[in-house]
């Protein structure tokens, strides 16, 4: 946030809306909606049978079900691996003991700084699910090709889900 200041207008949760006024780089002074969140990490995990664990998550703000790998916001002095890690045992109900960071992605760079790291888990073994309240989430494992098929068929609209299919894929 150089050279800008912030008037804030909304926090609730991790959304936290301003108006910032910055000077862009060609020296024109602006006022921008901004959304400041934490950050997020995302998993692509898949077990021996070459399967990855999928959920059927409601999310209201698209009135329906939509197909995602496990994901969520960073806790306070959380790692981007320490969130997938946690998020992958509370949504999934799986943990890994190998870990690779397929790298980033940035959700709306026109509005919100949300940063998700992206990650690759393997050997897996299996243990409870801890969902939130406000969670609706059915847990499948669904064939890795039929997964990246559902992209391509658009069954999955999920951006993170789409980009860090795309980079697993790479090291499968």
């Amino acid at each position: 946030m150089d050279e800008s200041s912030r008037r804030p207008i909304f926090r609730a949760g991790v959304v936290d809306l301003g108006v910032e006024t910055t000077t862009l780089p060609n020296g024109l002074t602006v006022e921008l909606p901004i959304i400041r969140h934490p950050g997020a990490a995302a998993v692509v995990a898949i077990d021996r049978q070459g399967r990855v664990v999928m959920l059927h998550q409601y999310r209201h703000a698209v009135g329906a079900a939509i197909w995602e790998i496990p994901a969520g916001c960073r806790g306070a002095g959380e790692s981007g691996l320490q969130c997938a890690q946690r998020e992958l045992l509370e949504e999934a109900g799986v943990s890994a003991r190998r870990w690779d960071h397929l790298g980033a992605i940035v959700t709306i760079p026109s509005i919100c700084d949300e940063r998700i790291e992206l990650y690759l888990a393997r050997e897996l073994t299996h243990r409870a699910t801890s969902h939130e309240p406000d969670e609706v989430i059915r847990v499948e494992w669904i064939d890795f090709d039929r997964v990246l098929r559902m992209i391509r068929q658009g069954e999955i609209i999920d951006a993170k889900t789409i980009a860090a299919m795309h980079h697993a894929a790479a090291l499968a």
